[in-house]
């Protein structure tokens, strides 16, 4: 990884600021983002979501970062602030809040075109000759400075990020990149029911990451021009890629992992059973993300905690965890854990077994627990002898939202413990 390290010196990198959009609100995700933004969401253990798009950005080189806020956005600022608030702007480095704040119009953001539109004085003041517009909801590791290489070498005033997906699977579910031999995006399609192959190979697509490099003169030009069109949503694909993809040199750049040449990892975490799966893949022993690569660094604001601990080891009270990631301060006394995420703080009594649950930060599992397939949110008190996961129907009767594929959600609203803080 050391050759990687000249990454570091690209000039477009350093002449790019990136843009993250982080005010989505996640809905499909229902109770578990009810009181914060999705890409304030834990995952792996120790993270938010958040923190992946911010690490590929450092790792890539670009250190001017602006973070856009909008819905409940506390636990997102307060994790921005105590994390990602060390970078120095005399060096030219630096992580900005952006919230809605009707800077050029009496509306919050309305749609992806129109977030990055209400910062155009904040474009013009860091004066970068391109634009990175990120998405702020997805899990993945990306180095960005291949793409920019790309766009630079390719006079492209936009590319979009793509993953080269199965045609079946795009189907009805992605945005789609029709393009030429070239890679040059001749044509856009929103979920469609067939979506166009890529050339020389019927049997993938392209789909849109919702990651865009601009040239910056370029991207202010269409933002004005979407703005004064009162018939636009305003969004980037639906609006300003189906636009410009006739008359400009629009590219689309295939994501693909670096090591293998084949499709790379990259999760929207937006449903339960999609955050439930995809914490589980980071328990594989040759997890498809890798979490521990020290020449990839994820960072992320961290307590100081003390080590995990596993307390007693007679028969049939043995504090243990098998095929599991346990994050700092969580005790575990004569309880079993199996195949399942502790995040920092987390307790689990004597008598209890948790399986194949993803368990959020400050949990206290009771004793006599027996927990499968659980997502357990923050602050959560399981109390003694609770019994999830193991009967859906009594899970629905207790209160807990249970997914088409058994996974269940876990609240304090739910256990009638009150709501809202603990974020």
């Amino acid at each position: 990884m050391a050759d990687d390290n000249l990454r570091y010196a690209s000039l477009p990198t350093r002449d790019t600021f990136a843009l993250i959009l982080a005010g989505g609100r996640g809905s499909r995700l229902y109770e578990l983002t009810s009181w914060r933004a999705k890409p304030a969401l834990y995952f792996g253990g120790k993270y938010r979501i958040i923190d992946f798009p911010l690490s590929n950005c450092v790792n890539s080189g670009i250190r001017r970062i602006g973070v856009l806020t909008q819905y409940k956005a506390h636990s997102l600022v307060r994790h921005l602030g105590r994390g990602w608030s060390h970078f120095k702007s005399e060096l030219g480095e630096s992580v900005e809040i952006l919230p809605a704040s009707q800077r050029y119009s009496e509306d919050w953001y309305q749609g992806t075109a129109d977030a990055i539109y209400q910062n155009l004085d904040i474009i013009r003041a860091m004066n970068p000759k391109y634009v990175l517009v990120l998405s702020g909801d997805h899990v993945y590791k990306m180095d960005y400075g291949p793409m920019l290489a790309e766009h630079v070498k390719n006079g492209a005033e936009m590319t979009v990020s793509c993953l080269e997906v199965p045609v079946e699977e795009a189907a009805r579910s992605f945005g789609v990149m029709k393009v030429d031999a070239d890679k040059r995006v001749v044509g856009f399609e929103e979920k469609p029911e067939q979506p166009s192959p890529i050339p020389g190979n019927d049997d993938l697509t392209l789909a849109s990451m919702g990651n865009y490099i601009f040239n910056t003169e370029f991207l202010l030009e269409q933002l004005l021009k979407d703005a004064q069109n009162p018939d636009s949503s305003h969004d980037f694909g639906n609006d300003i890629i189906p636009s410009i993809i006739d008359s400009h040199k629009v590219y689309a750049y295939p994501f693909r992992d670096p090591e293998t040449g084949g499709r790379a990892y990259w999760r929207d975490v937006g449903t339960l059973n999609a955050f439930w799966e995809s914490n589980m893949e980071m328990l594989d022993a040759q997890a498809p993300l890798d979490m521990y690569d020290p020449g990839w660094p994820l960072l992320t604001y961290q307590e100081q905690l003390p080590p995990a601990k596993f307390v007693c080891d007679s028969e049939g009270r043995r504090g243990m965890a098998l095929e599991s990631m346990v994050s700092g301060g969580c005790i575990v006394t004569g309880a079993e854990v199996r195949c399942s995420v502790l995040f920092s703080q987390v307790h689990v009594h004597s008598q209890s077994v948790v399986e194949r649950s993803v368990i959020l930060p400050s949990v206290e599992v009771g004793r006599g627990c027996r927990l499968r397939n659980v997502i357990a949110d923050r602050a959560c008190q399981i109390p003694d002898g609770m019994v999830i996961g193991h009967d859906n129907e009594q899970d629905r009767k207790n209160g807990f939202r249970v997914t088409d594929k058994g996974v269940v959600l876990v609240t304090r609203a739910m256990l009638g413990q009150g709501e809202g803080y603990f974020s």
